[in-house]
């Protein structure tokens, strides 16, 4: 090839490559343009009121005078006062004992709760992809739990879990499976096992949409060539089906996460005052707006978003997840 040739191949695919580089440039600033509204709702929307939280978190203020709130640095995060016989006495909610319960009660109900719907979530989703009459029909029932409100479904519970004249009680009875009637939403023992029973029943068909998509998409040739192999149906699932969803279920359970850390309406409904089930979200409503210690309910807010921030991003990495529903 000539030294001409050579030349002319080279200019042609750096003019190319410039088309490209100036295309890709025009794309991205064109992704800009139409989400700059967007991200100028979020700011406004969510940026400013999280800030204000965070800012108040450093502050003394209260419900009723937060125009002259002053700023007192992490004392409501954690201060000590020395006495002088020695003895050192810690304030502020990293030092509360009833913050950290609440810590506790949260991540108990989310790794509970999660664990379970996602389990029956696949189960309901594998049925729901299997082929049999009037199976639209049952993808349209399924998802009538997951579409009542929250606050209609903790009603809807409380009245059949009431000790006196709830429907679960008389069928357990009926079938000699208690032997007295159980307060299940006041009794410490039973509390946050009559919450995680409203919240699956409520959120697995969500996890049950979610897995069900995936399935969708898996090629069915798969499947045939598995058949014509003569390959168990459980090693089926194990070594092809599984694998396929697992980003999608990835993706699935960090927004399933996300909603359980910060739940609040169920269990503010549902078992209200109840020591054993009160999580960070309703602990912090009850310091913000019941208690009048604003400063306060606005650093257990801003705790619990770091909290659930942490959290997150540490769910991404280790499960190397992209939230497109691909694995890096």
């Amino acid at each position: 090839m000539s030294e001409v040739a050579v030349s002319q191949n080279l200019s042609t695919g750096a003019h190319t490559k410039a088309i490209s580089s100036d295309l890709r440039s025009e794309r991205v600033r064109s992704a800009w343009i139409f989400l700059a509204p967007t991200l100028l709702i979020l700011a406004i929307v969510a940026g400013w009121p999280l800030f204000r939280t965070i800012y108040f978190s450093f502050t003394n203020a209260s419900l009723t005078n937060l125009g002259d709130a002053r700023f007192v640095g992490f004392d409501n995060y954690l201060s000590w006062v020395t006495l002088k016989s020695g003895r050192t006495i810690y304030r502020g909610l990293l030092a509360d004992p009833a913050w950290w319960g609440a810590v506790w009660n949260t991540a108990k109900f989310t790794l509970l709760s999660v664990t379970i719907e996602t389990a029956l979530g696949l189960i309901v989703a594998l049925v729901l992809n299997a082929q049999f009459v009037g199976r639209g029909i049952v993808r349209a029932a399924i998802l009538i739990p997951w579409a009542i409100p929250t606050i209609v479904s903790a009603k809807m519970w409380a009245w059949m879990l009431n000790d006196q004249f709830g429907i679960l009680n008389d069928m357990l009875l009926g079938l000699g499976l208690i032997s007295q009637k159980i307060a299940w939403t006041a009794d410490p023992q039973t509390a946050m096992i009559a919450v995680l029973i409203v919240d699956v029943w409520k959120t697995t068909p969500f996890m049950a949409l979610l897995i069900l998509a995936a399935l969708q998409m898996v090629p069915a040739d798969i499947y045939e060539a598995a058949k014509i192999d003569g390959i168990n149906p459980i090693k089926v699932f194990w070594r092809l089906t599984l694998p396929l969803i697992r980003p999608a279920i990835m993706v699935a359970v960090i927004f399933r996460m996300l909603d359980a850390m910060r739940i609040f309406d169920l269990i503010y409904v549902l078992t209200p005052n109840n020591a054993q089930t009160k999580t960070m979200s309703v602990m912090a409503r009850e310091n913000l707006f019941d208690f009048d210690k604003f400063a306060y309910g606005a650093t257990a807010s801003t705790v619990l978003f770091l909290i659930i921030a942490s959290v997150t991003v540490l769910y991404i990495w280790l499960g190397r997840v992209r939230l497109g529903g691909s694995e890096r």
